[in-house]
């Protein structure tokens, strides 16, 4: 330094722009508010659907627990496997929402953000097919 002062620029009221990741939602190129809602509903889904699989599974069974047979009989009751079925697709949809959203917490560019929603949509798809493909095998064990 040459010792001398330099004199800031006078302030123009405008802010330095922000990464992407720190801009209010609504400048932002993802909409939280739809990944929220979708949050909120398999929740809501989740509750009654958990509700109906521990009542059904759970406590109107003789000792707690079904064997294998009795599994059997049950998931290929025409209505409890379409039931069983959205319970698998939507407690696995939940919770990879939620997991996203707190990696999402931790201030991902918007690239990195839509390689995790990728990545968590193939997870999900994955095990949607792996548990309907065991669904479909116990329903043809009868």
């Amino acid at each position: 330094m040459t010792g001398r002062v330099e004199e800031l620029p006078e302030p123009t009221g405008q802010s330095l722009p922000l990464p992407e990741r720190w801009a209010p939602p609504e400048e932002r190129e993802t909409i939280p508010g739809v990944s929220w809602a979708w949050q909120a509903i398999t929740g809501v889904l989740l509750l009654v659907l958990l509700t109906l699989h521990m009542i059904a599974n759970h406590f109107v069974v003789q000792g707690g627990l079904r064997d294998y047979q009795q599994v059997i009989d049950y998931i290929t009751n025409p209505i409890i496997l379409p039931l069983e079925t959205l319970f698998l697709v939507v407690v696995s949809w939940h919770g990879l929402l939620g997991l996203r959203a707190v990696i999402f917490d931790f201030g991902l560019s918007a690239r990195a953000e839509r390689v995790v929603t990728r990545v968590f949509l193939a997870i999900w798809v994955v095990t949607v097919i792996y548990g309907v493909s065991l669904l479909a095998i116990l329903v043809t064990r009868r």
